[in-house]
């Protein structure tokens, strides 16, 4: 009997390793994975056709391209749901005087932060901004991350907003990891207008957002919810605007103070609220009830050298269902890696390996409103997937400042291999056992 055509065969897998389903999994239902032993993956287009045993598929397909995982665990693409990729120069300075002491509000106060990325992209031309995108694009992908949610965010103006939702655009028709955009003019108020902010609210209502939407440029709108920035009534009104023209609505939300910003995004019906690391116990109700998701940033503190972190284990225990995400961007999180994310999530939050990898894949894409077609290794869904060096799904955030990632499949297509690395790591440990005979 003739064997079935296919595209990609992923065989030699000591695992695989997927949350199931479409919607976000939360509470005691998080950490639900499934895992397959010796399974191969048998794709067809940009379709993942069929998971099992490795002697059956193999045994009923033909398949173009074979790729071999070569002993390690397969995982569903990883999706980065918080990233600000869009910006040119940056701000290690501001790292150091953190380490002397400074804050993050005194360094926003005294012109650097967020404005300081401001006055790097205004003077960027799109091709400039454009190339250093394209170049972060391939660093997610190396580290696995398929998908992102990318902002703009630091033009804050209605010309250079646009100019970063344009770049977003282009980055997406030219790459392979697919690019969610979101509108975040009300990121910061920019300086010409700091003498009169209410100004600026008006500029994003009404002039940023209608040509945002008329372009189609964005899916979402997010606003940063802190008093120094955008307190609640002005959040209200950005966030009740983008909902008007058919945006929908995510939060930066009390992750510098405790200001509310979580009971907002109930209030107002939000996808996410994001950061949360001073959410009380009302916001944290509030969101539940509402079915707003959490998107955990755990490398942000750190980063910042702030005390106060997200409570995830409470947030879970809540019955909520948290994501998580980098929040790479020059200042607060220059690191791209959602390994490293897990790892820290695991170590601080206290989520297992298998809560960690649901909240990077399943739960992120959900919290975009694409867990119908990523986020799991099922038949029907679109076949994103990472191939790891890892032996099983536990080590992902057992493992500390390590990339695991051989390989990365994107819409059915392998988009990146590491097959070089792995074949001089091979030579190296040959040539250690051959000098210690010697």
């Amino acid at each position: 009997m003739p064997r079935e055509s296919i595209d990609l065969l992923i065989t030699g897998a000591a695992e695989v390793a997927t949350a199931r389903g479409s919607t976000a999994l939360a509470g005691d239902e998080l950490g639900t994975v499934g895992v397959l032993e010796g399974a191969a993956v048998a794709i067809r287009g940009e379709t993942l056709l069929e998971i099992g045993p490795e002697a059956e598929l193999v045994e009923r397909y033909e398949a173009a391209e074979v790729l071999d995982a070569e002993g390690g665990t397969v995982l569903p693409g990883f999706v980065d749901a918080h990233t600000h990729p869009v910006f040119d120069g940056t701000r290690e300075e501001e790292f150091v005087l953190r380490l002397q002491g400074a804050r993050y509000a005194e360094i926003a106060a005294a012109g650097g932060g967020i404005l300081s990325t401001v006055r790097g992209v205004r003077s960027a031309s799109r091709e400039q901004l454009l190339v250093l995108l394209l170049e972060r694009l391939d660093r997610f992908l190396e580290l696995g991350t398929t998908t992102v949610e990318a902002k703009s965010g630091y033009g804050l103006t209605t010309e250079d907003e646009l100019k970063c939702l344009e770049v977003l655009a282009e980055a997406a028709r030219l790459h392979p990891v697919e690019v969610v955009p979101t509108f975040l003019g009300a990121h910061d108020v920019p300086e010409e207008h700091r003498s009169a902010p209410e100004r600026y609210v008006d500029m994003v209502v009404q002039e940023m957002l209608p040509r945002v939407a008329e372009a189609g440029l964005a899916r979402y709108c997010d606003v940063f919810t802190e008093q120094h920035t955008f307190g609640l009534e002005a959040t209200r009104r950005i966030a009740r605007a983008a909902q008007e023209l058919g945006l929908g609505v995510r939060l930066h939300a009390d992750q510098l103070t405790p200001l509310g910003g979580a009971r907002l995004a109930a209030e107002l019906g939000a996808a996410t609220a994001d950061h949360l690391e001073h959410v009380d116990e009302a916001g944290m109700e509030a969101m539940r009830e509402a079915g707003v998701q959490p998107v955990l940033c755990p490398l942000v503190p750190l980063f910042l050298r702030e005390p106060q972190e997200a409570p995830g284990r409470a947030l879970v225990s809540r019955g909520l269902a948290p994501a998580l995400a980098t929040d790479f961007n020059p200042g607060s999180c220059y690191i791209q890696s959602l390994p490293e994310v897990a790892s820290w999530a695991a170590l601080r939050y206290g989520f297992t390996p298998a809560e960690a990898l649901t909240a990077v894949t399943l739960n992120a894409a959900a919290s975009l409103d694409l867990g119908a077609r990523l986020g799991t290794l099922e038949p029907g869904k679109q076949a994103d997937v990472v191939v790891t060096d890892l032996p099983n799904a536990q080590h992902l955030a057992y493992e500390l400042a390590r990339s695991p990632v051989r390989a990365v499949v994107k819409r059915g297509r392998v988009v990146d291999r590491k097959s070089t690395r792995l074949n001089s790591s091979h030579a190296n440990i040959s040539y250690a056992v051959f000098c210690l005979k010697k």
